[in-house]
């Protein structure tokens, strides 16, 4: 059973991954690029320096919410900076994480970037910014440099009334596939908010159409944390246990520096049936 030790450290959009018996976070935590932690247990985490630095690629600010996919003996970097995507490689999970070719994934604001490995095919999942916040899917090709834009499809908006709090916002998707289904969660209304939250939707297809969970949202704020959202799962090193990473503001009356956290979730079957996924949190302590 996974004991929380939350927060955890300073940090927003947390992606969380293992690799060979190690847990490593990387998140939005610097201006000029992403700083990486790693933990063997989950509870004392070290700061690894940089693994992607401005300079090394295109980019100068607003360097947003990393995400790292280990695919054919390389590590792809999906990240955000000036409101646009683009993909780095490295060799090593700890970067550097570089460009050759400087060069924006999406020429349209687009952040949010979510790989989905499924059956050999590379997915992402992004936000683009069109007056609001909506979730797309597209396909990369093999070595992750080109988005087929042409087969892009629409996934998600803001429409519910738990998602429309403040703002039209539906961003930070991440896919987990469980028993043929595809479980696409996001997070809903400003990111600044009280009132941001964890939901997801359902498909039979990776590129959907998903159709959203009536329990939504599955994590909230309390009476002790606020603004809790912009996620990522991973399996425990010891595969027990499914992990939820994700931030909550600093208190309940200040928003910034945001606070990492990570939370056990599970899947759970309900009377009539159906696979439910839950987050057992938020979990903090000394709020």
């Amino acid at each position: 059973m996974i004991e929380s030790h939350n927060p955890l450290f300073e940090g927003a959009d947390p992606f969380l991954m293992t690799y060979q018996g190690k847990y490593y976070i990387y998140a939005t935590n610097s201006p000029d690029g992403f700083r990486v932690y790693v933990s063997d247990d989950l509870v004392v985490w070290k700061d690894k320096g940089y693994c992607l630095k401005k300079g090394d690629v295109i980019g100068q600010n607003r360097f947003w919410a990393p995400e790292v996919i280990a695919h054919k003996g390389k590590f792809y970097m999906v990240y955000a900076s000036e409101e646009h995507l683009a993909i780095a490689t490295s060799e090593s999970p700890l970067g550097p994480f570089t460009q050759t070719d400087k060069k924006w994934l999406i020429a349209d604001k687009a952040i949010d970037g979510h790989f989905f490995l499924d059956g050999g095919t590379v997915w992402l999942y992004y936000v683009r910014i069109q007056g609001e916040n909506m979730i797309y899917v597209a396909k990369l090709n093999d070595d992750c440099s080109i988005l087929q834009e042409k087969d892009e499809k629409f996934l998600l908006r803001a429409e519910k009334n738990w998602e429309l709090k403040e703002g039209h916002v539906t961003e930070g998707p991440f896919v987990l596939a469980h028993k043929g289904k595809y479980y696409l969660s996001y997070s809903a209304n400003d990111t600044r908010s009280i009132f941001y939250a964890i939901g997801y939707a359902v498909s039979d297809r990776p590129d959907g159409p998903f159709i959203k969970y009536k329990g939504n949202p599955i994590l909230q704020m309390t009476e002790r944390v606020n603004g809790v959202g912009h996620h990522s799962f991973a399996r425990s090193i010891d595969g027990k246990d499914l992990l939820c990473a994700y931030h909550c503001h600093y208190s309940k009356m200040q928003n910034y520096p945001r606070q990492v956290c990570v939370d056990r979730a599970e899947f759970v079957t309900d009377a009539e049936g159906d696979d439910i996924l839950v987050i057992h949190g938020p979990t903090v302590r000394n709020r």
